[in-house]
């Protein structure tokens, strides 16, 4: 699956460069390789935590975020990206309501002048059961110079990205074979029975 955000985050277009974000199962079905090519704009520089790490509130740095969202339990992970190296994965059910965050996660980036590119290994375990729903973020900039940017736009009076009813449609079994089943999380209460 590939997705490019072309638009602010409200579905206006704003003249930046197109961000590329690409999905794909692992070689050795460990989860989802997650992929990104984007302008760098080093605005504001890396956070003073290592490469390689954790960052608490990287969503103030420069970053590109991906959600995966099963809309029936509102349970939804978040992923950022930043272009020095450092990550965040929060796992939330209902909007803005975080169940774990700091987990860990393989992602390498690296910077080629104007544009950087990442790569991240999502584990099976962190997607919450059969995610219905998706939407990718990106931003950059300081104080009232931020530019934030969406796939599925999320408008409002001020940009939003928990806005979940307007992310859109996904069904990884798209990109799966017919007879793959997700396998299940015990990160991730269990999803409620429904009865007839």
């Amino acid at each position: 699956m590939e997705f490019t955000i072309l638009n602010s985050w409200d579905g206006k277009k704003d003249g930046h460069d197109p961000i590329t974000i690409t999905i794909q199962p692992d070689s050795e079905d460990q989860g989802l390789v997650l992929r990104v090519k984007a302008p760098f704009y080093n605005i504001p520089p890396s956070p003073r935590v290592e490469p390689g790490q954790s960052c608490p509130q990287l969503w103030n740095y420069e970053v590109v975020e991906v959600f995966f969202l099963n809309d029936a339990t509102q349970q939804y992970l978040e992923v950022e990206l930043c272009p020095h190296g450092q990550y965040l994965v929060l796992l939330l059910e209902g909007s803005r309501n975080v169940k774990q965050s700091g987990l860990p996660l393989e992602f390498r980036a690296t910077i080629d002048g104007s544009s950087w590119n990442g790569e991240a290994l999502i584990p099976w375990c962190y997607l919450p059961p059969s995610p219905t729903r998706f939407n990718a973020y990106a931003i950059h900039g300081e104080c009232h110079t931020r530019i934030y940017r969406a796939l599925h736009p999320v408008p409002g009076c001020e940009p939003d990205f928990h806005r979940l009813h307007f992310f859109g449609n996904l069904d990884l079994r798209d990109m799966m074979d017919e007879v793959w089943i997700q396998p299940i999380s015990p990160l991730w209460s269990p999803l409620p029975k429904h009865t007839p």
